[in-house]
């Protein structure tokens, strides 16, 4: 995505939908104040897959719309990945540890918890996706934010995952694998 030119973007028919749908263009084009939402809001599937997506999305925010960034109007939301019940009770985690978190903290010692995971956005009841990733207030977001103050680190890093060459990517997986065992999703 990072290494895609214009043209090739272009083609893209969801990607050309969602700069409609914004309004403001993209690029030398882009307009802040043609912006038709105040907040553009990524959300994903809480699995890796869902992630990777989000990175694809994020990498084209960056590249084509880095002022949706620094104008503060593009954020990730942060959907539940288990839910958790006994009795009346549910409870929804993130992730694996926020999963062990609540059995420790929310459930008594012994209680027989069941844990769904879920598989995606689309196995969520409506009421549970609305309760859990879109009501305001119950809501996880998290605002996307380009580190230091020139960004050269992150143009170097969105670069070296995202660009053209596949060796940088394998680099960086071998130079961080012990990082990317603790994140593996099976």
């Amino acid at each position: 995505m990072a290494s895609a030119a214009a043209g090739k973007l272009q083609m893209n028919q969801e990607l050309n939908d969602l700069v409609q749908a914004l309004g403001c263009g993209t690029g030398s084009k882009y307009r802040e104040s043609d912006l038709r939402y105040e907040r553009v809001i990524v959300m994903t599937d809480a699995d890796v897959d869902g992630a990777h997506i989000a990175s694809l999305l994020l990498t084209f925010f960056y590249r084509e719309m880095p002022d949706l960034i620094t104008g503060g109007h593009l954020y990730l939301a942060m959907p539940p990945l288990y839910r958790l019940s006994h009795g009346g009770k549910t409870v929804y985690a993130r992730d694996d540890a926020d999963r062990e978190r609540i059995l420790k903290s929310e459930f008594r010692a012994g209680a027989k918890v069941d844990v769904s995971r879920f598989k995606g956005l689309g196995e969520m009841m409506p009421a549970q996706l609305k309760e859990t990733t879109m009501r305001r207030g119950h809501r996880t977001l998290v605002q996307v934010q380009v580190p230091g103050a020139d960004g050269k680190d992150t143009e170097k890093l969105v670069e070296r995952l995202m660009g053209k060459k596949p060796e940088l990517r394998f680099q960086f997986i071998q130079e961080n694998a012990e990082f990317a065992a603790e994140a593996i999703d099976i």
